[in-house]
């Protein structure tokens, strides 16, 4: 008899995921440090109440995350990657190439991105505008010109008079973090549009609107704190002048430590966040190899647990976690095409 080549192809690649496949027992997740807790109570949950072992989580952030799971196949890499934001083509294109082409999405709720400091400290009450100005590396002109100069600002006051007289000092992510890839479009970006003659770029030359508007200053202003986001609420405890930019059940988590900033009329809170009105928020995701799903124990209910109703339902665990729910008829049909293991396809 002869094979023909779709046979062979999945022959192999059955080949590559069970020839070892006594080595992992479990189920190995990455990725986003704002998921990581959500997906943390989720697998430890798991592991009581089923006969699977507890999954093995690793906080790498959602770049360097969905590059390892999307590395290859096999025990040697991830089953699952957490992500503050969705795939891109060029991440989902390096999947396809490295033979990673059944991917599952899953939408799991929203989570807003705090900008807080120490309760000790005064709150800051502020505008998009304001923190495009504060961390941006090029800015408008204070001639009032349409042109940009490097940032000149050094203290908060000398950008809004209303804000205190104190040295501009904000802590967060680093560039593989979905929670900076988020904070950059969100927030950035919409302080950024509010100067015509910058917004008219997105339409003439959409790569130097970018440019200016997703640069962050590198003068010292802004400090690249890692992937722990605990660590940036430990610091802010410690530095009541600094600023630090993380995701919200991380400030809900804290809130006898750290405060949000309200950010054009709202705090970032379960609400204002479920209801669209605090900007800086967005979608939470992970991503399934489908392809390990029958060959690792445990991932199809792994799946199930976390799109169950006590999950991540309104009433769900997760939500004291922090974690937004959606509503119910996209719970319903993410929890459809996840059951059914329905591969990503991007437009």
């Amino acid at each position: 008899m002869t094979l023909t080549r779709l046979s062979i192809g999945t022959a192999l690649i059955a080949s590559a995921i069970s020839a070892p496949a006594m080595a992992r027992d479990y189920i190995s997740i990455v990725g986003s440090s704002t998921v990581y807790p959500f997906a943390t109570v989720v697998a430890e949950r798991f592991g009581k109440v089923t006969d699977f072992n507890t999954p093995k989580i690793e906080a790498t952030g959602s770049g360097g995350g969905l590059k390892l799971f999307c590395s290859g196949i096999g025990v040697g890499t991830p089953d699952i990657t957490n992500s503050s934001r969705r795939i891109k083509t060029s991440e989902f294109e390096d999947c396809k190439n490295n033979g990673v082409d059944h991917v599952v999405e899953v939408l799991i709720g929203y989570d807003g991105i705090a900008i807080a400091n120490s309760v000790e400290a005064e709150q800051f009450d502020m505008s998009l505008q304001d923190v495009f100005m504060a961390l941006a590396k090029d800015v408008p002109n204070p001639d009032g010109s349409d042109t940009l100069v490097p940032n000149p600002y050094n203290t908060w006051d000398e950008i809004n008079p209303d804000l205190p007289a104190q040295k501009i000092e904000v802590m967060g992510p680093p560039p593989t973090s979905g929670t900076r890839d988020a904070f950059v479009e969100l927030a950035m970006e919409g302080g950024c549009k509010s100067y015509g003659f910058i917004n008219d770029m997105k339409k003439s030359d959409s790569d130097s609107f970018k440019a200016i508007c997703h640069t962050i200053r590198e003068d010292g202003a802004y400090v690249e704190a890692g992937e722990n986001d605990n660590l940036i609420v430990q610091k802010l405890n410690a530095n009541p002048n600094a600023l630090g930019i993380f995701g919200f059940s991380f400030l809900e988590q804290n809130d006898d430590m750290v405060q949000s900033s309200v950010i054009d009329g709202f705090e970032a809170d379960f609400d204002a966040i479920a209801d669209g009105d605090y900007v800086i928020s967005r979608p939470l995701y992970f991503y399934v190899k489908a392809q390990h799903a029958g060959t690792i124990p445990g991932i199809e209910d792994y799946l199930s647990e976390f799109t169950s109703d006590g999950a991540w339902g309104e009433e769900g665990y997760l939500t004291d976690k922090g974690m937004i729910p959606l509503n119910d008829e996209l719970r319903e049909e993410i929890g459809s095409a996840v059951g059914n293991m329905q591969a990503l396809t991007l437009e």
